[in-house]
């Protein structure tokens, strides 16, 4: 299995660690709901060095951009960063990331960890313009520090005013002593926060700065268990569960990152476009359980008949409310908010109502 600059840390620290994505990576620490609501109530520390990172540069690298992803790359301002997707021939989602413009005509694009060689496949396969692309997955590190107090935290390492640094903005410079980090307010938790982008080699020097930092606040390494429920909580999409090579950006209530601009012939477009004019055939929705009962992917959703109406892709015990919370595709019409839906759990079905995320406001 491949580490990161922190998985002897993680072991040290007594981490349940587990395979993922081809890596030794810490699962929970003193426990999944411990974590999880470490990071609502206070600030908590991610090891995402897992995840993958592309440059895309020259004076190409913005027509394969626009080539390449579902969303209007040229309106993205340098220090901006934007929630985009692949889309292969099919209209099905390759991968979905994040797209910064670093510099003029230098952009970097973070990948799902599990993606990286189909992704890296595909940026190769379709850059027939001839754009620099270098995958820098293995010379790049990654903490996410997240929580309302995670600001204060980092303040005190940084001479960047953390809190002009709008959502889905980053500024780069030196941080804990080291030069040339990338500051990025782009959290999939929803409790605010930051990433650090930096070279393995300072992993060590930037997780004990933290950690000091943030003592007085309580602060807590946490794995990808909780990760995972705190995404949840807020119906953000998790690749391989709610999103894949099948499912649509449409399908999943991502058509405000799929633009039809006249300077956007992005792969997968006629297809989306034929889509959208007639309508999906299901829809990504969320869901809280009224019966006591915990959803989890690939149980049946059924309605009132016991008729199959769709599937959960994603569902766990919510921390914070305390109620069974999922997410799954079903036919549309069952998908507005206020819909009474079953999940089958176990021969029964227990009564759901569709609801708007996020789940926890």
């Amino acid at each position: 299995m491949k580490t990161t600059p922190f998985t002897d840390l993680h072991i040290g620290l007594g981490a349940k660690m587990h395979e993922f994505a081809g890596y030794n990576m810490p699962i929970e620490y003193s426990g999944i709901i411990d974590e999880h609501l470490t990071v609502v109530n206070s600030v908590g520390v991610f090891d995402v060095s897992h995840m993958g990172e592309f440059w895309a540069k020259g004076p190409k690298a913005l027509e394969f951009l626009q080539r390449v992803t579902s969303n209007d790359v040229s309106v993205l301002k340098q220090g901006k960063a934007q929630y985009t997707c692949f889309v292969n021939e099919e209209g099905g989602i390759v991968d979905d990331f994040i797209v910064y413009h670093y510099e003029p005509e230098k952009y970097l694009l973070v990948v799902n960890a599990a993606n990286i060689e189909k992704d890296w496949a595909w940026c190769q396969q379709w850059n027939t313009m001839g754009a620099e692309l270098e995958n820098a997955s293995d010379h790049m590190a990654q903490l996410a520090i997240q929580g309302p107090k995670a600001i204060e935290t980092l303040q005190k390492l940084t001479d960047h005013n953390l809190s002009a640094i709008p959502f889905y903005a980053f500024e780069t410079g030196p941080f804990a002593g080291v030069e040339n980090v990338i500051i990025s307010n782009t959290g999939y938790t929803g409790a605010g926060g930051f990433e650090l982008y930096f070279y393995p080699e300072y992993g060590k020097k930037i997780w004990d700065a933290i950690f000091e930092a943030g003592a007085e606040y309580g602060i807590k390494p946490v794995g990808l268990g909780a990760r995972d429920t705190l995404r949840l909580e807020m119906g953000y999409c998790l690749y391989g569960n709610d999103l894949d090579d099948t499912t649509t950006p449409l399908q999943a209530g991502l058509g405000w990152i799929t633009k039809f601009a006249d300077n956007k012939p992005f792969v997968g477009r006629e297809v989306l476009e034929k889509e959208k004019a007639k309508g999906v055939s299901r829809k990504l929705c969320c869901f809280e359980l009224v019966d006591k009962g915990i959803p989890r992917h690939g149980y049946e959703i059924v309605n009132a008949e016991d008729e199959v109406i769709g599937n959960v892709t994603s569902g766990t015990m919510s921390p914070v409310l305390k109620i069974g919370v999922g997410m799954g595709y079903v036919k549309p019409e069952f998908a507005k908010p206020g819909t009474e839906v079953y999940i089958k759990v176990r021969n029964r079905n227990l009564r759901a109502n569709v609801v708007k995320p996020p789940f926890r406001k």
